[in-house]
């Protein structure tokens, strides 16, 4: 679906909202980072927003009521970014499943065993792809298509 109303500042700000979901993706790649350096490099303002973010109290759940409240739920946003708010917003609350699910896991499997390190790389890798997908449609003024998270996300829209 293309919009031709979208103009620069929503595919921006658009693009800007997938570094919530980005951001917290980095506990899951731990692993890789420490193992490709350049790697780490690469994603190293995503680190430094990430230990910003954990140095402040309650960062999180402010960063997602305000992205609630002020961005999908406020009727003078456009669709768009409505849109892409709540498709950040769910892609937070599948990786917020997922590290309950990996909290499970754990104590099972071992912290340093293959299955464990396997699972929170795809995990990582999953959501950086998801994120970076999302990122370049919304710079396009497309709407990024993520089966299941985007039927989800319009149908949560008012």
């Amino acid at each position: 679906m293309n919009t031709p109303e979208t103009d620069v500042k929503d595919r921006s700000f658009g693009a800007l909202i997938y570094l919530f979901p980005l951001i917290y993706s980095l506990p899951f790649g731990l692993i890789l980072l420490a193992q490709f350096p350049w790697l780490a490099q690469f994603f190293s303002p995503v680190i430094a927003l990430y230990s910003l973010t954990n140095s402040l109290p309650f960062a999180s759940l402010i960063i997602f009521f305000g992205l609630w409240l002020g961005v999908v739920r406020n009727d003078k946003v456009s669709y768009f970014l409505r849109f892409n708010g709540m498709q950040a917003i769910l892609l937070n609350i599948i990786q917020i499943l997922f590290s309950l699910i990996m909290a499970v896991l754990l104590p099972a499997f071992g912290a340093q065993s293959l299955i464990s390190e396997t699972l929170n790389n795809t995990i990582f890798m999953g959501s950086v792809a998801a994120c970076f997908f999302c990122m370049v449609f919304s710079v396009q003024g497309k709407y990024a298509e993520l089966p299941g998270i985007s039927e989800a996300a319009s149908s949560q829209i008012r």
